[in-house]
């Protein structure tokens, strides 16, 4: 290894241990750390031109972007063309990555390029299913954003694609290559907060961005927008921007709070807890505040029922978007058990302890004082020759702290795990089954809220069942 890669260690090891993360942790963070740590030393070398990794973004809007940028910052990979409907992103992307750049309206003419290794797919909701197996069928890799699908119907077809082609494919949700959801994995698996029971998410938002109600370009229209290739293949309906632009507000084109948002809590319960998904599903919720022409709720709650396995006992999960929120928004995750709660937070974890004695209370709340005094006296008695002093004591845990190192991006990671597995041929985590199997679950909510009934789903055939 070279001074350069040694350098990189120390520099990423003074930065984790600056955190505080291993005295309150111990052996656990060190093996977070090191992990992370490991992702960035694979990369700590020269790519050839053979080794290099040609990526074209469908769909250039501002997960696009994002997406594109932070794939950019792994080493070894480049960018070789851009396709967008709306004529101004494409030249937005000449402007960013050159005149040279090949761009197109025409997201089959990317796929047909030699030049093109790997896809982001980052289109709107209905087109992911459909764009996914076709660039799988011409030998792409696909970077799919959440949700995987946009109709539960659509799931199987792509995960049976993903097979048949060999290909990587990686789906959108990032936290789950966290080196927190790492650290939250092997603290569940330790038996840290004892037997679960529930866990409780929220993803709430208060602002018109948060709500998607984004910036519209001057020049939208029918020809710059390719409206007619927008809707292809769907009923005809005339030109309307809001559902170009804000697409997530219309459920023709988007999934509502329950693709967009539940999918990111529902990937990261099934990460860190290792199950395949719930098989009870109901939702409720209202369009409260953002009554903008919308179809979809701006306000949802979900519950999930999750069966026994071997790997996780029975638990239950609430959902919660609130896009109105009070609190001003919140993105959290509490894993609560027999013995304590796991809360992931921002740019970090947190667990504290609550452990039941081993001797069962006595009194009940003065009830023993209502009995005759003789009484009293027997059964305190009786008590106190069956128990020790320490079994009548709440047993006590060291809280845990976890966070992560300035600067530091699960988006980054997320990527770099892709690439990865693009040159190694390893599996991702968080491929066709896992992204189906958590935006089912999504997507089952949207079915409940709108058909207002219970949607029995079966994680692991991955089909409701009737």
């Amino acid at each position: 290894m070279s001074n350069d890669s040694f350098s990189s260690r120390r520099k990423f090891l003074r930065n984790l241990g600056g955190t505080g993360i291993f005295l309150a942790s111990g052996k656990l963070a060190l093996a977070a750390a090191e992990k992370a740590e490991e992702r960035i030393i694979r990369y700590d070398r020269t790519f050839s031109s053979n080794d290099k990794v040609r990526l074209g973004v469908i769909g250039f809007g501002i997960q696009g972007h994002g997406d594109l940028s932070t794939a950019l910052k792994v080493p070894g990979v480049e960018l070789a063309a851009v396709c967008d409907l709306y004529s101004g992103r494409l030249e937005n992307a000449k402007e960013l990555y050159g005149k040279e750049l090949f761009t197109t309206r025409n997201y089959s003419e990317l796929l047909d390029r030699k030049d093109v290794d790997a896809v982001i797919i980052a289109t709107s909701d209905h087109w992911h299913a459909r764009i996914t197996k076709e660039a799988l069928k011409k030998g792409k890799h696909v970077y799919c954003e959440k949700p995987m699908v946009h109709k539960i119907s659509e799931g199987l077809g792509v995960v049976e694609a993903q097979r048949a082609s060999g290909k990587i494919v990686q789906v959108g949700s990032q936290r789950v290559s966290s080196i927190v959801s790492l650290k939250a994995q092997e603290l569940y698996k330790s038996g840290v907060i004892g037997k679960l029971n529930m866990v409780n998410a929220t993803y709430d938002r208060q602002s018109s961005l948060g709500a998607w109600e984004y910036t519209m370009p001057l020049d939208a229209s029918p020809e710059t927008t390719m409206w007619n290739k927008y809707v292809e293949g769907m009923n005809k309906m005339p030109y309307d921007p809001k559902k170009f632009f804000w697409w997530r507000n219309y459920k023709d084109f988007g999934t509502g709070v329950a693709g967009d948002l539940f999918v990111h809590l529902i990937s990261g319960t099934h990460v860190i807890t290792g199950s395949n998904g719930p098989n009870k599903i109901f939702s409720s919720g209202q369009l409260s505040y953002w009554k903008d022409g919308r179809d979809v709720p701006d306000v949802m709650s979900g519950i999930m029922q999750y069966p026994e396995t071997q790997a996780h006992p029975t638990f239950q999960l609430t959902l919660q978007v609130n896009f109105i929120s009070g609190t001003g928004g919140a993105e959290l995750i509490r894993f609560i058990g027999e013995e304590g709660v796991m809360e992931i937070r921002g740019g970090g974890l947190t667990v504290k302890n609550s452990i039941m004695p081993k001797a069962p209370g006595f009194g009940g709340y003065d009830a023993l004082f209502t009995y005759p005094k003789e009484m009293q006296d027997k059964l305190t008695e009786a008590y106190n020759q069956k128990y020790t002093a320490e079994e009548k004591k709440r047993p006590t845990k060291e809280n845990i702290e976890f966070k992560v190192p300035q600067g530091y991006s699960d988006h980054l990671d997320h990527f770099t795990n892709f690439f990865d597995s693009i040159r190694s041929g390893k599996p991702v985590v968080e491929d066709a089954a896992f992204g189906f199997r958590a935006a089912a679950a999504s997507l089952a909510c949207n079915e409940s809220y709108f058909s207002r009934k219970i949607v029995n789903w079966d994680p692991e055939q991955m089909k409701v069942v009737k």
